[in-house]
């Protein structure tokens, strides 16, 4: 999906594959010695535990960043996905049907509706950069 969209808009792509905590820093390093100019991450439990120590390689390597919520929250730029509160909501719908005897291989499966925006504009600040007032006003929360 972030390849096709990249490719609409014209922008040149390339993937970095960090598979231990330690190669967070040297990777962000290798991204600006390939000139890149952005970082979106994928959604991935490795990066979700150490959110920090990515987002201040992000910072660091001066690279702006995007990633789920949680990462805008531990210092990344911009966060963006699913609302986890609403999606732990349907889960304990479905617990309800289960528990009254409904087999969950016959419950539907659902598609997160809500999202959520969240900007951290510390961060945005610490890159030097400025969010247009029209996006901070359509994100969800931002970070001050």
């Amino acid at each position: 999906m972030v390849e096709t969209r990249a490719e609409a808009l014209k922008l040149g792509m390339a993937q970095f594959v960090v598979r231990r905590p330690e190669e967070i820093d040297s990777t962000f390093a290798a991204m600006v010695t390939k000139r890149n100019d952005a970082v979106v991450l994928q959604q991935d439990t490795m990066f979700a535990v150490n959110a920090k120590v990515v987002a201040d390689a992000a910072i660091k390597h001066h690279l702006p960043s995007a990633g789920i919520v949680e990462f805008a929250k531990a210092g990344g730029m911009i966060g963006n996905g699913p609302d986890l509160l609403e999606g732990h909501r349907r889960i304990a719908t479905y617990v309800d049907k289960i528990l009254k005897g409904a087999k969950p291989g016959d419950l539907p499966i659902e598609q997160a509706t809500k999202f959520q925006l969240v900007i951290n504009l510390k961060t945005v600040k610490a890159l030097g950069l400025t969010i247009p007032q029209s996006v901070l006003l359509r994100a969800d929360e931002v970070i001050e």
